[in-house]
């Protein structure tokens, strides 16, 4: 535990990142670095995405799954990793 505890406090300290959080298999926000809201509706929306994802790459390819996903707006960037059923998602400033 204390070595995830060590790769978050890394990530977040990284330049641009504005927070992170990380989502159990049931869609719930188990860390965050952010309010209380916007934690909700990036774990929502992103699980959602993530799923999709999922089947999408599963369809293409049955013998292979998604681990990353990376999405580029005008304002932000949004990293979601999956691993043992969890999603970490890292919420980055591209500009900076």
């Amino acid at each position: 535990m204390d070595e995830v505890e060590e790769t978050l406090r890394r990530i977040e300290a990284s330049k641009g990142v504005i927070g992170t959080i990380v989502v159990n298999a049931e869609g719930i926000p188990i860390k965050t670095t952010l309010d209380n809201p916007t934690t909700a509706k990036y774990a929502e929306l992103l699980c959602q995405l993530s799923t999709m994802a999922r089947n999408t790459v599963r369809d293409i390819d049955p013998q292979n799954d998604f681990t990353f996903l990376r999405i580029r707006s005008k304002k932000h960037e949004i990293m979601v990793a999956v691993e043992n059923s969890y999603l970490l998602i890292v919420i980055q400033d591209p500009c900076e």
